[in-house]
């Protein structure tokens, strides 16, 4: 399955307690669409959350932000894992 990063620019600052429980909703959401949240990352005082996500394609991604939480992501792109 393809492998997504995507990318959220939020105003202002994001707080990592705010970010656990949305990826908490990704994770409940998830298994309908066939997609895996894998990691997410945080940058508090830049406001920047990052997603690592299994998924068919990228609107699939999208589609479980929007339902889980409505966070859609600014930026999502194709990954291959390195080692």
């Amino acid at each position: 399955m393809p492998l997504f990063m995507d990318v959220h620019h939020l105003e202002g600052t994001v707080s990592a307690s705010e970010v656990a429980e949305a990826h908490q909703k990704d994770v409940e959401t998830q298994g309908k669409y066939g997609v895996n949240y894998k990691r997410y990352w945080v940058d508090e005082n830049a406001g920047k959350i990052f997603c690592l996500v299994e998924a068919p394609d990228a609107e699939t991604a999208h589609t479980v932000h929007r339902e889980a939480h409505g966070l859609v992501a600014d930026e999502i792109y194709e990954v291959s894992e390195g080692s």
